[in-house]
């Protein structure tokens, strides 16, 4: 088995005198190493601005910020690295689309497609796009096990629809959603597809010239890499007829007070000094899952997930929901007569940490009829070790409980 632990250098802090047992990826995956050193290395070598300088530094931090881009777009095998823009986070991202595209296609008779299980921000920026449009929001409900129904998503789709949003992975369920054919349905109307790729960006092999979708967002930090940076997909012809999100230095190519003319994509996009030492930890996550391998990441990542879903099934009082078919990174649960703060409490004590509360999901809540749930989610550092602890640990929480 592939020594993947000691790749990060958190995993050998001891949790209340306890080995930690790291099951919060979901939220933000652990730092490898060489992403680190990477940060660090920009911060001590080359710190400088980025298409600013004739100087050596600026130069250096230059190449390697765009070499970054690069790694991106062959990372999803996108068809050029102009269609990559850098951002803050998926948050941002999403943000971006909906201002720039949303303000230009809706209006009073436009639609939205969301679904039930999207993270609140595939649902806030949409809903205020549709305050300032007059568009309106329309869900696609999710069944008794957190899966959708591509037959009712086919009924709900119309030509009113200009705009799917869509998460690849839940957050809160783990499932997997066919994007593939999501986007078929969607394009059949002239509708465009937005997906949420946060949590899938780090599990699985994405191609968005395969999924064929318009827009992809995704976060540094949910695949091993900093916060405070991520990526937005776009198709080219889209990009390039979006009007700026933001306005500010480097998205210019000409000022004056009578008319700015902007830079072409991506840079139309990317107001302002970005973070650059996120862009350059990022290129070094990419080159970390990429050189560990999608093929075995997913194996083992399987794997883990069976497992987990079977050995929690058999903790007393405890409840799994998201039992789709499909799933990956995640497994949510509830135990009888105990909060889910109150189990995550506990099994801090233990050294395992998981999430705790609403996951940013709360239509999933409503959906299940629970107000928060627990979850466990995993990374390429998690194993089966990993699992048992919480099934133990999960055993204290009956014990204190009583549940």
């Amino acid at each position: 088995m592939i020594d993947i632990a000691a790749h990060f250098p958190i995993l050998s802090k001891p949790v209340h005198g306890k080995k930690l047992h790291y099951l919060d990826s979901g939220a933000t995956s652990l730092k490898a190493q060489s992403v680190i050193d990477a940060v660090n290395a920009y911060n001590a070598e080359y710190s400088a601005n980025v298409h600013r300088g004739t100087y050596y530094f600026s130069e250096i931090a230059t190449k390697r910020f765009e070499d970054v881009r690069e790694k991106v777009r062959t990372l999803i095998n996108a068809r050029s690295s102009h269609e990559i823009i850098f951002t803050k986070g998926t948050t941002d991202s999403i943000n971006l689309v909906a201002h720039a595209l949303g303000s230009q296609i809706l209006d009073s008779n436009s639609e939205i497609l969301l679904t039930t299980m999207e993270h609140h921000s595939n649902i806030v920026p949409w809903q205020l796009v549709c305050e300032r449009t007059g568009a309106k929001i329309v869900v696609a409900e999710i069944d008794d096990n957190g899966a959708l129904d591509i037959l009712k998503i086919k009924n709900l789709i119309n030509p009113r629809t200009k705009i799917v949003g869509v998460a690849h992975i839940s957050n809160a369920l783990g499932t997997v959603n066919d994007i593939k054919a999501i986007t078929e349905l969607a394009h059949a109307v002239g509708a465009k597809v937005v997906v949420d790729g946060a949590q899938a960006i780090a599990h699985v092999r994405v191609d968005v010239q395969d999924l064929n979708c318009d827009f992809y967002a995704f976060s540094a930090h949910k695949m091993y890499g900093p916060t405070g940076a991520g990526v937005l997909f776009g198709k080219r012809e889209l990009l390039d007829a979006m009007p700026p999100y933001q306005g500010g230095g480097d998205m210019i190519a000409s000022v004056t007070f009578e008319k700015t003319t902007y830079a072409k994509v991506p840079y139309k996009f990317e107001a302002g000094t970005p973070n650059i030492a996120g862009v350059i930890g990022l290129g070094a996550a990419v080159d970390f899952v990429r050189e560990i391998g999608f093929k075995w990441i997913e194996s083992h990542e399987d794997d883990l997930i069976a497992y987990a879903m079977k050995k929690l099934s058999e903790v007393k009082g405890l409840k799994l929901i998201g039992t789709a078919a499909h799933k990956k990174a995640a497994v949510s649960f509830v135990m009888e007569g105990v909060h889910p703060h109150d189990i995550a409490t506990v099994v801090d004590r233990h050294g395992v940490a998981i999430r705790a509360g609403h996951l940013c999901a709360q239509p999933v809540m409503k959906r299940f009829g629970v107000t928060a749930l627990s979850r466990a989610s995993f990374g390429v550092y998690n194993t089966r070790e990993d699992v048992d602890a919480l099934c133990a640990a999960l055993k204290s929480v009956s014990e204190v409980f009583g549940a």
